[in-house]
């Protein structure tokens, strides 16, 4: 494209980028930047990004982000959107760390300064502008994770330096760090391995039926009737048989049976993630061509070998597909197991609802959506790499 195409497209408004701008623009000129409070449970006080920042700052976060809204608007090269939507995040997530410093006492531990609707808007925007950017560049599966991983680094690398240190929600990290890792740990378990055992259980099964049409139908439907159980009630219909499991069979409560704790949230978690499972094992399995499958028998294959090198290798786009919908499924309900004592980031969500502490909350429901996101890229560049070698 010659410099004078270059130019000419981008006087022309992309719509998409016009909606994002007015999102982020919108969202620090009517919004509050961020919300201040004496301590952690009184209602906050909403300031503006000019309230909420020395004026220096304040103005040039507030060009930064008219730039990457001009950006937006126009018909940018997606690189030069992706750099925009890159910068205007870094710099409104770098400038919110200033703002308690602004705005508090110098050593005033009680103070909890949190993100108001105004950073977390302009901030969508953003996220948006770069996902948008990547998905114009159509980068490869690689490249994708490669982008991953560079968001994360730029992430630790902020979380490391201090400079959001004084955010309420890493006040209450501080307070919690070794239990914030625990119940990482907890979740991931949980969320995981209950996938894992879902696997374990699901494929097989989604063989079968496959094999056997006459099951197909009963089978999903026994499947989509438990997906249709609320989560909470699941949860709860599991006390009392895996209670009374833990009383009746001899080293069932040794192993970890019992009817609270992680016990019905594994089994809960596991019997939500069968009906995707099957399902995508079943589709993937079925779409394989039929003159494929003819030619293989009639090269001598067998039944296993025709699953093992035709039907699975081409339906396994299909399947990591699935697998990425149930894994995602899965991080976010295992939020739900603290219910039950299954513990997780749930722990924090519940413990900061009871508490009306929205810090509290997103210290749980943050890493939550991260490791939901970072889930559904890498199974999605999986997915992809397999569709391209299927």
């Amino acid at each position: 494209m010659t410099p004078g195409a270059i130019e000419r497209s981008a006087l022309r408004l992309d719509r998409v980028g016009a909606t994002l701008a007015a999102l982020g623009v919108g969202g620090l000129a009517l919004g509050p930047f961020v919300s201040a409070r004496p301590n952690r449970i009184v209602d906050g006080v909403p300031h503006g990004l000019f309230e909420a920042l020395p004026p220096s700052l304040a103005a040039f976060v507030a060009l930064v982000a008219a730039a990457a809204a001009l950006v937006a608007l126009s018909q940018a090269p997606p690189v030069l959107r992706a750099f925009a939507g890159a910068a205007a995040l870094a710099c409104l997530t770098l400038a919110l760390g200033q703002a308690p410093r602004h705005l508090t006492a110098p050593g005033d531990i009680y103070a909890r300064v949190a993100p108001g609707w105004g950073y977390w808007l302009a901030g969508f925007a953003s996220t948006l502008l770069i996902a948008d950017a990547l998905t114009r560049l159509r980068f490869r599966p690689l490249a994708r994770l490669a982008a991953l991983v560079i968001a994360g680094l730029a992430a630790a690398a902020a979380i490391g330096s201090g400079a959001l240190d004084d955010l309420s929600i890493m006040k209450e990290y501080a307070i919690r760090a070794t239990s914030f890792w625990a119940e990482a740990r907890t979740h991931l378990a949980l969320a995981l391995g209950s996938v894992a055992a879902a696997l374990a259980i699901g494929a097989p099964l989604g063989v079968a039926v496959h094999r056997v049409t006459a099951a197909r139908g009963p089978t999903l439907a026994v499947l989509t009737v438990v997906q249709t159980i609320p989560s909470i009630a699941l949860f709860g219909l599991l006390i009392a048989p895996l209670a009374w499991l833990a009383r009746t069979i001899p080293g069932a409560a040794e192993i970890g049976i019992a009817g609270v704790g992680a016990a019905p949230a594994f089994v809960a978690l596991t019997l939500y993630a069968l009906l995707p499972v099957v399902g995508s094992v079943v589709s993937g399995l079925g779409a394989a061509p039929p003159p494929a499958i003819d030619a293989a028998r009639g090269a001598g294959m067998t039944d296993w070998q025709v699953l093992a090198q035709i039907e699975a290798p081409l339906g396994a786009p299909t399947f990591l597909s699935g697998l990425r919908v149930v894994t995602v499924q899965n991080i976010g309900l295992t939020t739900i197991a603290a219910l039950v004592g299954g513990g997780g980031f749930g722990t924090f969500v519940f413990q900061g609802v009871g508490q009306t502490a929205i810090d509290l909350v997103l210290l749980g429901a943050v890493p939550t959506v991260a490791l939901s996101f970072v889930a559904a890229v890498v199974l999605d560049a999986a997915s992809e790499s397999a569709g391209a070698h299927a």
